[in-house]
């Protein structure tokens, strides 16, 4: 592969897991928020009977905060996983360019005394 070619999988696979790395950041903020304020008990008056496993303590939460956690969440994988992935292919691409690249030296530094 091209310099520029491993230079702009780079960039996307950057791209792509610095957004979903934060999205997951967030996504974890907002369940350790759900943990503290949430009640540990079904509250049907106030529409929070949807049960939520955090941390092994379950907080009920209603159905529209339910949806906002778990599309934060998902989105933030969907978008972090082919971020990782191209990063490793990025990785694997690099690391068979470099023995050549290193080659390439010590063969032009050994025809110079």
């Amino acid at each position: 592969m091209k310099i520029t070619q491993l230079a702009a999988m780079r960039r996307i696979s950057l791209a792509l897991i610095l957004p979903g790395l934060a999205g997951l950041i967030v996504s974890a903020m907002i369940s350790v928020h759900y943990l503290d304020t949430m009640p540990r008990w079904s509250a049907p008056q106030q529409f929070r009977t949807v049960p939520r496993n955090i941390h092994g303590i379950v907080v009920y939460q209603t159905p529209a905060e339910s949806r906002r956690l778990d599309l934060c969440e998902f989105t933030s994988i969907g978008v972090f996983l082919p971020g990782l992935i191209l990063g490793l292919f990025y990785l694997e691409k690099w690391s068979v360019s470099q023995p050549r690249t290193l080659e390439e030296e010590e063969f032009l530094v050994g025809d110079n005394p």
